[in-house]
């Protein structure tokens, strides 16, 4: 039987940090992943799959040695961020407010996990791309797994395999969960128009319209709308997608090219228990929320620092009370912020004369608030604990 200190099951961008963060406390760590991710080569179309990393996940990268890999790949540094409902009322916040250089970054999700990879290998995380991972038994001295054909035991397992999380399931944790009544496209562009600094987003009845700043003059353009029309979109060809985002998006900064596009599900989950004996669930895999502001990557990050906390406080061998520790004040934060978001989703996602006023007099209030308006940046940023 093979040992470890800890086993991360999933090696995406929350679970390989994870596992790099322990790594870097001296512990022994498996991580498994069911496949490898495509290596980086600057001639790649930028992915759809992208994430809006705040200056605390940064920070969390920094500190995990993952920062210098992944800037050396591609990225784009936003400065401002800017919601509107009506054009002449617009909520900006800007790095400018707090003295910072930028509000954050826009990543492709591969090469954060790319970047956490090389340091993982430098950290000497062992890591297996498996087909099957079956938990045997988990108490409160440890797990034990059986890995494809060899059987592994920890002191502590750590669940970081998404939100559809089959390791999850085989703890028995159960979730609560719904489909939100739209779905979410995403547009990859090339622009031609100077390299965009801004990411903004104009409500409307039928959902958000947003656009994502990408590097070397490219960004995504999300889409919200109702299910029945985003299977619509999908059936057009380039050149029909093209009107229909020139006749109903915001004006955009220039002229676009379609590159390439594809649609995602918008579900809330939230797992009833973040920890069982020594398995705790982190994540995707115990929370997703509407991507609205693009919070979810960073919630997971603040589980990930949570929990490496937490088992320095108290070490591996008194894993019950960090775990303790670690669900207490992880599951509200993620809990506020997935209600918060819900709630701003439903505000602005009709079109009721008395909820309109109150949405223009509450992003005037806001804008024109200066502690307030800080104050909502900072916890975005993640900088208020």
């Amino acid at each position: 039987m093979e040992k470890f200190d800890v086993v991360v099951v999933g090696g995406g961008m929350i679970g390989a940090a994870s596992a790099q963060g322990f790594a870097q406390k001296g512990l022994s760590v498996l991580m498994l992943e069911s496949f490898e991710p495509q290596a980086f080569d600057p001639s790649q179309a930028i992915d759809l799959r992208v994430s809006a990393i705040s200056q605390a996940s940064v920070n969390l990268l920094k500190q995990l040695d993952a920062w210098p890999a992944i800037s050396a790949m591609r990225l784009c540094p936003y400065q401002q961020l800017q919601v509107w409902e009506d054009p002449q009322d617009k909520l900006i916040f800007d790095s400018a407010q707090l003295n910072l250089p930028e509000l954050g970054f826009m990543l492709e999700n591969r090469i954060i996990q790319l970047g956490l990879w090389q340091a993982n290998e430098q950290a000497g995380v062992c890591r297996k791309i498996v087909q099957r991972s079956q938990l045997v038994s988990n108490n409160q001295q440890g797990v034990e797994l059986l890995v494809d054909d060899v059987s592994v035991s920890a002191s502590l397992l750590v669940v970081a395999d998404g939100a559809n999380s089959k390791m999850r399931e085989q703890l028995g944790l159960g979730i609560s969960a719904w489909d939100y009544r739209h779905d979410c496209f995403a547009i990859n562009v090339k622009l031609d128009a100077p390299q965009q600094t801004a990411t903004w987003q104009q409500f409307y009845p039928t959902g958000p319209k947003a656009l994502l700043p990408l590097a070397n003059q490219h960004a995504a353009l999300i889409w919200y709308d109702a299910k029945a029309t985003i299977q619509e979109l999908k059936q057009l060809s380039k050149t029909q997608l093209k009107q229909r985002i020139e006749g109903e998006f915001p004006r955009l900064p220039g002229k676009i090219e379609i590159l390439d596009s594809a649609s995602f599900p918008l579900t809330r989950r939230h797992v009833g228990r973040y920890v069982k004996h020594s398995a705790v669930v982190i994540g995707d895999a115990a929370h997703t929320i509407n991507p609205l502001a693009g919070q979810g990557v960073n919630l997971g990050y603040r589980d990930v620092r949570c929990l490496l906390e937490q088992i320095e406080r108290y070490g591996i061998g008194d894993k019950e009370k960090a775990l303790r520790r670690f669900e207490v004040r992880r599951k509200p934060d993620n809990h506020l912020m997935q209600s918060g978001m819900d709630l701003f989703y439903l505000m602005f996602s009709n079109s009721l004369p008395p909820l309109q006023a109150i949405r223009k007099l509450a992003i005037k209030s806001v804008q024109q608030a200066g502690p307030v308006k800080d104050w909502a940046l900072k916890y975005a940023l993640g900088d208020l604990h």
